[in-house]
């Protein structure tokens, strides 16, 4: 059996929890982006779509920079927030009818996406909240820390080990209901 010291199992709950809340955040907005750019044509859709992937190809730093500028406490975003301190067939049923149970399986791989982009995150996460124990200091913190000191190497490679197992434990289920679901709606 994995033992953990008190300092990996809180990297480990810190990245689960940030991952889980990004995820859900993220949702609600994957599948109004996703269903304008499956059903949608209007000009700057190819634009949008590239909006929409640059996050897979921009070095993680960049977008930490980018988060750090538009939600710190002067950004335009972050500012905001900060001051606020806080289908009869309708279209609506058929998006939750038809639209959302077609789109399942690519939903299903994009939560898992999101899920495990934002559990292995380090460059955004380094530049906009730092490496601070305890605090900001996820998994891949935690990894680049711990191979920075000496004698570290058991600990990062016991995180490394709880990485791949929280991804596996992810991918599984993913899978197994994205071909539930393609089953289902498809009548494989």
């Amino acid at each position: 059996m994995l033992e953990l010291s008190p300092a990996e199992w809180t990297a480990v709950a810190l990245s689960l929890r940030i991952a889980l809340v990004a995820t859900a955040w993220a949702l609600p907005f994957g599948i109004a982006i996703g269903w304008l750019l499956a059903r949608g044509e209007f000009w700057g859709k190819t634009v949008l779509d590239g909006l929409v992937h640059l996050p897979l190809v921009l070095p993680p730093v960049v977008t930490g920079y980018l988060l750090l500028m538009w939600f710190g406490r002067k950004g335009p975003i972050g500012a905001f927030l900060y001051a606020a301190a806080t289908l009869g067939a309708n279209p609506a049923l058929v998006f939750f009818t038809v639209t959302l149970p077609l789109a399942l399986p690519g939903i299903v791989a994009g939560v898992l996406l999101c899920f495990a982009r934002a559990l292995g995150e380090f460059g955004a996460t380094i530049t906009f909240v730092s490496n601070i124990p305890g605090e900001t200091q996820t998994i891949s913190a935690a990894i680049y820390t711990f191979l920075q000191i000496p004698d570290g190497d058991a600990s990062a490679g016991r995180l490394v080990v709880v990485a791949i197992v929280l991804s596996l434990a992810a991918l599984i289920p993913a899978e197994w209901l994205g071909r539930r679901a393609s089953a289902r709606f498809h009548g494989e």
